[in-house]
């Protein structure tokens, strides 16, 4: 959650305190309906923040609701594409995310698995490709990251971390925990290996576009989760992170279509969530 968002969460949590406070005063089946009320916001509130993808495209699906984030554009009423209606034909577009990297710093040191999967990702992404029998756009958003910064972001959680292992040796826990907790100094310890020989952290958002038509909408639709089923089939041989894009963050690529991020600050708080 970016710091607008944590904001309105503050505001929206005040609200909710100031009116507790001033059911707390009436007396009654009032006070039990005013409580009951406000225990609903503040839960919708907290869900909204965390599980937005999750809470609008079922609401806007058992409203019928609809959205046009441009002229001529339309997304569904399940926020899982978007529409463009050109002289009759319908055109419907979705996103999956694609992350290539995400297995980056989960162990110690790089598997030999890994390198062996590296070296065969060409040949597996041509079979992929040759698979297909649409096209689709594969989006790489990278951003070069203060070095100074990130490295003072892993010596922190070193840090921690072995406060953490301080304290469980002092205190005899399991050798289970003292283990992953080891592990975990270790990872950060890698990080801060690789930045000081010299490698440089660069921020990367991976996700494919596909586009689908039809002569109705539901046709174009139908195409199009037929698309995403196979792209997903495709792709799934690499090892990727797919996962169809739904509700706000859908309309946030279909935008970076016409405008880039500022910053990879505003990616990583508009794909908190689903990238």
């Amino acid at each position: 959650m970016d710091e607008e968002g944590i904001i309105y969460l503050i505001f929206s949590l005040v609200i909710i305190v100031l009116s507790f406070a001033i059911l707390t005063s009436l007396h009654g089946i009032y006070t039990i309906i005013g409580l009951v009320l406000v225990v609903i916001a503040l839960v919708f509130i907290i869900a909204m923040n965390w599980a937005d993808f999750l809470l609008m495209p079922a609401l806007t699906s058992v409203l019928g609701m609809t959205f046009q984030p441009a002229r001529n554009y339309t997304i569904t009423k399940g926020q899982n594409a978007i529409i463009k209606n050109v002289n009759g034909l319908f055109y419907a577009t979705g996103y999956i995310t694609a992350n290539l990297f995400a297995y980056t710093f989960k162990e110690e040191t790089a598997a030999e698995e890994d390198e062996v999967r590296l070296a065969a990702a060409p040949e597996m992404w041509e079979r992929a490709v040759m698979s297909l029998g649409f096209p689709y756009k594969f989006h790489v958003l990278s951003c070069g990251m203060d070095v100074q910064k990130v490295r003072d972001e892993i010596e922190g959680r070193r840090s921690f971390q072995e406060f953490q292992l301080s304290r469980a040796l002092q205190s005899g826990s399991n050798e289970v925990t003292v283990t992953d907790l080891q592990r975990r100094v270790n990872i950060e310890q890698a990080k801060m290996d690789r930045i000081s020989q010299g490698e440089k952290p660069i921020a990367t958002l991976m996700y494919t576009e596909t586009t689908a038509v039809g002569i109705t909408e539901k046709a174009a639709t139908d195409a199009l989760d037929a698309q995403i089923k196979q792209l997903q089939i495709a792709l799934s041989s690499l090892d990727l992170q797919l996962s169809r894009i739904v509700g706000r963050e859908l309309y946030t690529l279909f935008r970076y279509n016409f405008s880039m991020p500022n910053s990879f600050a505003d990616i990583a708080s508009a794909f908190d969530q689903q990238m």
